[in-house]
């Protein structure tokens, strides 16, 4: 189900305030990671990926070297769900110290 008016302000607006961003012209949040190298960035891949295989939510993503660009939403519901809540406060989790 798509989050509700309250549930976007309560959930979104931490994940918001941790760098989240919406996403013009759709209901998604977005996030932009950059890491050390290609091998930093691809070892946060492969952590959300288990995750995501995990959930059965898999984020739409596009990574260049050493940055990996994330963009979440449900398309089962047509826009941002509490899965997106939990993937995004897991790949800001895992992300840690080693995304700049």
């Amino acid at each position: 189900m798509k989050l509700s008016d309250d549930e976007r302000t309560e959930k979104l607006e931490p994940l918001l305030k941790a760098g989240w961003s919406k996403t013009d012209g759709r209901d998604a949040i977005e996030k932009k990671f950059q890491f050390k190298d290609f091998n930093q960035a691809w070892g946060f891949m492969s952590r959300v990926a288990l995750k995501a295989e995990k959930m059965d939510h898999h984020p739409e993503w596009f990574n260049v070297y050493n940055r990996v660009d994330i963009t979440l939403s449900t398309h089962d519901c047509g826009g941002l769900s509490g899965k997106d809540v939990t993937l995004a406060s897991f790949i800001d989790s895992v992300a840690g110290s080693g995304a700049q």
